[in-house]
């Protein structure tokens, strides 16, 4: 038994299903989980010594990999000077500075500390600024565990075949509408039901956690046309997205221009932080200029606005990352597509910037409904395959891959190899 296994024993005993995070316990692809020690670039090493080239990335944030000196040494160098205040510090407003001179709908934002504080405090912001309760989601978008948001969500809860959550009482949800990403008649027909009561659409404007998912084109714009026909504000969740897929986010990348804005981990470099924003006015509306209330001790911590004042700062100086994130990303993804075509492999790969994600299906997936049909099972033996192979990937058909700043071409033909192996292991 190894130590992982070992960890993992202990685990079970004193956390609920040995992990502190759902998708972290593999029980959608088998075996214990591993137990990581370090991360340097684009490797990670586990209790065992095993070293795999890691495609997972903390789950996005690490957009120029693990440990990069550069932001270890403002982080350490912050943690000196004192690990928390509870008051305000010069980093919070280099780091508001920083997102709003990134992002153009951003005019003003508010540091929390997590990408579910973050879209708990945005919905609650839509509807204190609008006087309207109803929030319209997307099946199979995930947008944190706070009570509203766990309707029809994804993440996690498909990997556990959850559409919900027990716990949360049914007036929590009560005002959640569920409508179909690509499909802007369900949209329409949630406006003509409940007219002049819908506060927000809140969506993943590149949905990615029911694997990956893109949008169609005019989709998203017919999107914003509606909730500006309608008195609705357009939330956009760049959790994942933000500053990954471009210096200004998905929204940049796509021309969307959404009222509020909340991002996640990457602009903390990989340490928990969270913020949203958006419009001067909407966001006046938080306390303590308005009434809407939110709050928070950690909020602006220093070390995480070291690090994300750093690796935002170099992305902003440096666009010439993203082209080699794009890059390497399609030469894997291309790499992946030609093999399933030669070994006539029934799968699709789907890719929007560094992000993508291997489908075990036969037709294209372009809806929640789409990814539903893919193999498990058979990518429960790709992960694992891959895994033993010394390639760190999400171990969930429905979570996505991340390409770093800090993978090498090698890395990329050396994890199309071992594809190759396990496809040449399906026909056999």
């Amino acid at each position: 038994m190894g130590k992982s296994e070992e960890l993992f024993e202990r685990a079970v005993k004193v956390i609920p299903g040995g992990v502190n995070s759902p998708v972290r316990a593999y029980q959608a692809v088998g075996g214990a989980p591993r137990f990581i020690v370090k991360g340097r670039g684009s490797h990670i090493t586990d209790e065992d010594g095993r070293e795999y080239i890691d495609f997972v990335n903390s789950w996005g944030p690490l957009i120029l990999g693990h440990a990069p000196e550069k932001i270890l040494s403002k982080v350490c160098r912050a943690a000196e000077n004192g690990l928390s205040f509870g008051a305000a510090t010069r980093a919070e407003v280099e780091m508001a500075e920083l997102i709003t001179s990134m992002v153009p709908s951003v005019e003003m934002v508010r540091l929390v500390n997590s990408g579910t504080e973050a879209v708990m405090s945005a919905v609650r912001l839509a509807r204190g600024f609008t006087k309207r309760d109803k929030i319209i989601k997307f099946e199979g978008c995930y947008h944190g565990h706070s009570d509203a948001m766990l309707v029809k969500a994804g993440s996690g809860l498909m990997t556990s075949s959850l559409s919900s959550s027990a716990g949360v009482p049914e007036g929590a949800t009560k005002d959640t509408l569920v409508a179909q990403f690509n499909d802007i008649g369900s949209v329409k027909a949630l406006f003509q039901q409940y007219p002049d009561q819908i506060a927000a659409v809140i969506t993943e404007l590149v949905p990615a956690n029911m694997g990956l998912v893109l949008p169609e084109k005019g989709f998203l714009q017919q999107l914003r046309q509606l909730c500006t026909e309608n008195g609705s504000l357009l939330i956009a969740d760049e959790v994942i997205t933000g500053f990954r897929l471009s210096a200004g986010g998905a929204q940049e990348l796509l021309g969307i221009h959404p009222d509020l804005t909340t991002f996640g981990k990457i602009i903390g470099g990989g340490l928990p932080v969270g913020a949203f924003g958006g419009q001067r006015d909407i966001m006046m509306q938080t306390a303590p200029c308005g009434k809407v209330y939110q709050a928070g001790t950690l909020s602006g911590n220093p070390l995480a606005t070291a690090a994300g004042i750093t690796q935002l700062t170099v992305l902003k100086e440096q666009p010439e990352i993203y082209t080699r994130l794009n890059s390497l990303t399609e030469e894997l993804c291309d790499g992946l597509t030609a093999l399933i075509h030669k070994y006539q492999i029934p799968a699709v790969v789907n890719r929007a910037g560094s992000l993508f994600c291997v489908f075990f299906t036969s037709h294209p997936v372009e809806c929640y409904q789409d990814t539903l049909t893919s193999d498990r099972k058979v990518y429960a033996s790709y992960f694992n395959y891959m895994l033993r192979h010394g390639v760190y990937l999400a171990p969930s058909q429905f979570e996505v891959g991340f390409v770093s700043a800090a993978h090498s071409q090698d890395e990329i033909q050396y994890t199309l190899q071992q594809a190759e192996g396990f496809f040449r292991t399906m026909q056999q």
